[in-house]
């Protein structure tokens, strides 16, 4: 198991991370806390030296089922527990909402869930459909964070592409009532409508932008080149990757009836970005491909900005 993705469970098909509890339905948030392994509460305890003298002014968050020590907050923060992260995101979408993942990171120390919003959209002849992310810390390294996130449905390919004035995330600190801010949050997952029509607007763009695959293949070599003053190991390294990108443009049978344009290629680099293998598999590779998904990924937009650039 992978050393940072301690539970959770999936809906139906196993996510990149290959982990957790397979179920067939999309959860509720009551069974989902409990099927995520998240049905556990923090406990917040005062902090001595070794001589046991109290330090004033801090706190250790534990977990309520193993006491393990979750991180040192100061007495200001305040815990949003798990219990409250799915009654936030419940009351942010409505009732009935049910959840796609959900699960916790690090030993505890950090949470996500993921939610399915209701509406759908076909843009360029795929359905994108917008999943609500909410992450959120235990051990004070981050706040609470909320994103809208449009994921291509034929491939499961995230397309979270910085698009302007588009907004699409709201987060707030642990020194504020998360469950009072529930209308400002819900007001910037009323903004996803605005987001999405943006999104519709770029990618009407990116289609009309036609690539050779000449021009395909330059792009490909800015990401991976292979010259002459890499190792052996380099030059063998950055082949293997481009070869991948290359199959996941010229080969994808998901994108057959997308042309050679843009479109195509923004999304060959997120297929690769969301799915491929990476060389060297950190520690906190799971997480930092997961986290991706709600805070946007930069081998995506890189692409997306190489071929405006084209045009």
């Amino acid at each position: 198991m992978s050393a940072c993705v301690e539970t959770m469970f999936y809906v139906r098909e196993k996510p990149w991370h290959g982990l957790g509890v397979q179920v067939m339905d999309a959860p509720t948030s009551h069974d989902a806390l409990i099927l995520a392994g998240l049905d556990w509460q923090v406990e917040q305890h005062s902090v001595y030296t070794s001589a046991g003298d109290r330090i004033p002014g801090y706190k250790a968050n534990t977990r309520s089922s193993d006491h393990a020590t979750l991180g040192i907050v100061t007495d200001r923060y305040q815990v949003v527990q798990n219990s409250d992260a799915f009654k936030f995101t419940d009351d942010l979408l409505g009732e009935g909402v049910t959840y796609e993942t959900a699960g916790s990171l690090q030993g505890g120390r950090k949470v996500w869930l993921l939610a399915r919003m209701p509406e759908k959209y076909i843009i360029a002849g795929d359905e994108i459909a917008p999943y609500l992310v909410v992450l959120n810390s235990h051990d004070g390294s981050s706040g609470v964070k909320v994103a809208m996130t449009p994921i291509r449905v034929v491939c499961q390919n995230t397309l979270n592409l910085a698009l302007g004035q588009a907004k699409r995330i709201w987060s707030t600190r642990h020194t504020e009532n998360v469950m009072s801010r529930v209308q400002e949050a819900r007001d910037t997952i009323l903004m996803a409508n605005d987001y999405m029509r943006e999104l519709g607007k770029e990618v009407h763009t990116l289609t009309g932008i036609k690539l050779s695959d000449r021009k395909v293949m330059e792009f490909m070599n800015e990401f991976f080149p292979v010259t002459e003053d890499m190792t052996d190991a380099q030059k063998r390294n950055n082949k293997r990757l481009l070869d991948d990108l290359k199959l996941r443009y010229f080969e994808a049978p998901d994108l057959d009836h997308v042309g050679k344009n843009g479109w195509r290629f923004v999304n060959a680099v997120s297929d690769f970005a969301t799915h491929a293998e990476p060389i060297r598999r950190t520690k906190n590779y799971n997480e930092n491909l997961f986290l991706r998904t709600a805070e946007g990924n930069p081998l995506i937009d890189r692409a997306y900005k190489m071929v405006l650039a084209a045009a």
